[in-house]
């Protein structure tokens, strides 16, 4: 049985990240009106970096041994993917709800790919340039259906927007800049979560420092019920410790075109979700979404 799950360990290492992260997603846009985005995001943070301090330590792993270098470029990419990218998230998830917000997270594989181009020279190809527009369009069409008035409306759609397009921008600088260290294989997919989320850490306790102008307070802990707590350490839990953990996997075992796009396909996964809570799912959002992934398929596979 192992021997048949191993060759596509790192495909369902992303389909099973995107789950989670779809489900956490759902939690920090109903939590979000309640904590900060800059909070919440060190919360989780915080979360997922002792549950993998624990990991390693249960698993006795050495500290890997890799040039110096190696380390700073995966700092680089957690302070960029996790601690600017997921605070923009935050943003934008609780300015458009879970379903719309977590979609503007697929714009991040067309812009892997413009910036594969930019810094590394890759060409693109028809086919890619079609994947794009499928993308781009896919989004656009849900985003653009009509949002009641009640729930998000005017500037708080526009802003939601932009933190969107921001969220999905950094996450593709934290991907292609932690690309090249993944796949040399000298840090393992554990520690090298665990060094994104200490630079992300780092960049959010910075900013909350510069809001306060002061140290520590600006990260104390924000006044919730037992049971909103246990709802940040679940989604913590699943979208974080578990979810970059399985990112990184995929990124190491599956190609990296293939791994981003089932990282990409939280869209699909949330639609169930938000139905079965009472949402309304309509036939624009699910055709908007398979547009959407679609474009993803057809850009990566190019």
């Amino acid at each position: 049985m192992f021997n048949l799950i191993t060759p596509w360990a790192g495909e369902l290492a992303a389909l099973a990240g995107a789950m989670l992260w779809a489900i956490a997603s759902l939690i920090y846009a109903r939590i979000g009106a309640n904590i900060r985005p800059l909070v919440l995001n060190w919360l989780k943070g915080a979360v997922g970096i002792v549950l993998i301090l624990c990991t390693l330590m249960l698993l006795r792993s050495p500290w890997p041994i890799a040039p110096p270098a190696q380390f700073a470029i995966l700092m680089f990419s957690g302070v960029i993917g996790i601690g600017l990218g997921d605070t923009a998230l935050l943003k934008a998830l609780i300015a458009l709800g879970a379903r719309r917000g977590i979609l503007m997270e697929t714009l991040a594989s067309p812009f892997t790919a413009l910036l594969a181009w930019v810094v590394l020279g890759e060409t693109l190809n028809t086919v890619a340039i079609v994947g794009i527009l499928l993308t781009l369009g896919g989004v656009t069409w849900v985003i653009t259906e009509k949002i009641p008035a009640t729930t998000h409306s005017g500037s708080g759609v526009g802003m939601g927007l932009l933190w969107g397009s921001l969220a999905a921008l950094a996450q593709a600088v934290g991907m292609v800049s932690s690309r090249f260290i993944l796949v040399d294989q000298s840090i393992s997919p554990l520690w090298s979560s665990l060094i994104r989320l200490t630079g992300g850490a780092g960049v959010l306790l910075l900013l909350l420092w510069r809001q306060q102008g002061r140290w520590m307070p600006g990260v104390s802990l924000p006044r919730l019920s037992g049971r909103a707590w246990g709802a940040v350490i679940i989604a913590a839990t699943g979208g974080t410790y578990l979810g970059i953990w399985l990112q990184q996997i995929a990124l190491q075992l599956a190609p990296a075109a293939i791994a981003q796009t089932l990282m990409g396909t939280s869209p699909i996964f949330i639609l169930p979700l938000v139905a079965l809570l009472g949402e309304k799912v309509s036939l624009r959002a699910v055709i908007g979404v398979g547009v959407a992934i679609a474009g993803i398929a057809l850009l990566f596979q190019s």
